[in-house]
């Protein structure tokens, strides 16, 4: 299908026409958090939780190296706590923010400090923790805890908040009231401990953990040289795995075979839509950020088009990225997956446009589900890079000339005076 006749049949998302409470800007996250007040107030029992299920677990970073080690588990006592956990299951199933947003603030974070020195921790609290999060699907758990759960709306008053959560309480003690089932592929890492902590999370995805699984079993220290196992904040974790297996996935494609023509995919999730084209060529990798006014990280209505763009050639970065941080290496974990599985590599270049239908940060998992699944929606093809991106930019916020001063990639195409307008 030729690029012209693609874009011309592109419909506006469903999601994005409804407009989920982005008219308003309510930053309603404090509605999600009563009702998980409430839900927690008929399941606690004097000053513990039982027949909790843990789906996941939270490493925090203040105070590093004396962090916060959290278990996560449902106030809703009757809810599936499967799906609760952060996976690709919530794109599959179309969840909106507002979903998420009552996934998120329905988990009861039961934390404690710990120092991340854990080698050889599987007792006490934290070797619960590490216990529910090596598990491969939620694990029943009584928890004690030491106060009352703190419902603090103040750090949701800005939309710039991080992706929100939903209670927390300081825990006394947790007990595991059932064996968690541990894949084989988890326990084998865990019995190597010459294994460095890389490899290991390669081998754990090559043996069908995705992400998200690896990310768990990083963040409570069950990966690595037996000396160096920590427990790793969770947003550290996140872009760890992202970034290693994306490493391990360029290595795959370095001596692959070029794609052979210019294709263009769009995907819209979320009030964010994104362009992902591939060029013939040698890997190269940029995202292009645009984040429109009224949108939760560029929130005055009145401003204009905040950009931020990063990028790596054939032999990768060397150092982190700072503008698009996570966003980054979740979008390039997708494309790289996708160029694997054909045996190919390419020139890549992904737009990412935030409306202001995108009212409040679910976290960098749409980034990357959202990219993988642009590979699944019907291609276009282009004469060259250069076309592609001319045609594309009609449906973008900003002009050519905007976007060639601040990409790479763009800035590089071959270029006519009308480009700049």
């Amino acid at each position: 299908m030729r690029l012209d006749d693609y874009v011309e049949g592109l419909k506006p998302d469903e999601e994005y026409e409804r407009r989920k409470l982005a008219e308003e800007k309510s930053y309603a996250i404090t509605d999600y958090l009563d009702d998980a007040r409430a839900s927690f107030e008929a399941v606690q029992q004097g000053d513990s939780i039982y027949g909790a299920t843990a789906p996941s677990v939270f490493v925090g970073r203040s105070s590093y190296p004396n962090v916060s080690a959290g278990i996560l588990s449902p106030v809703e006592s009757k809810a599936d706590a499967e799906e609760y956990a952060t996976s690709g299951a919530w794109y599959e199933q179309g969840l909106g923010i507002d979903n998420v947003l009552q996934y998120r603030t329905g988990l009861l974070n039961s934390r404690r400090s710990a120092s991340v020195n854990v080698e050889d921790v599987w007792d006490g609290f934290v070797g619960v923790q590490r216990e529910v999060a090596i598990a491969d699907r939620p694990v029943d758990v009584e928890i004690g805890l030491a106060d009352t759960p703190e419902f603090d709306p103040d750090q949701y008053a800005q939309p710039t908040a991080n992706a929100p959560s939903g209670p927390s309480a300081s825990a006394e003690s947790a007990d595991l009231t059932e064996n968690p089932h541990v894949p084989r592929a988890v326990e084998k890492t865990l019995e190597d401990d010459d294994w460095n902590a890389q490899g290991a999370m390669t081998y754990l995805y090559n043996h069908g953990l995705d992400v998200y699984d690896v990310n768990r079993v990083l963040s409570v220290g069950a990966l690595g040289r037996g000396e160096n196992r920590r427990l790793v904040p969770t947003r550290w974790s996140i872009t760890a795995v992202d970034d290693t297996v994306g490493q391990f996935l360029r290595g795959q494609i370095r001596d692959a075979p070029s794609v052979n023509q210019v294709e263009v995919r769009m995907n819209e999730y979320m009030g964010n839509r994104y362009w992902v084209i591939l060029a013939p060529g040698t890997w190269e990798f940029e995202l292009v950020e645009m984040k429109s006014p009224g949108s939760v990280w560029n929130p005055d209505p009145a401003g204009d088009v905040w950009m931020a763009a990063a990028s790596e050639g054939y032999e990768g970065r060397s150092g982190y990225v700072e503008e698009t941080a996570g966003a980054y290496y979740a979008a390039r974990l997708g494309v790289l997956e996708h160029l694997a599985d054909r045996g190919r590599q390419a020139k890549a270049l992904v737009l990412r446009e935030v409306s202001d239908d995108y009212w409040a940060p679910v976290g960098v998992w749409q980034v990357r589900e959202s990219v993988r699944h642009a590979f699944e929606r019907e291609r276009a093809e282009a004469e060259t890079l250069h076309a592609a991106v001319r045609d594309v930019t009609d449906h973008l916020p900003v002009s050519m000339g905007d976007l060639r001063r601040k990409s790479t990639m763009v800035a590089g195409l071959q270029t006519s005076l009308s480009d700049w307008g």
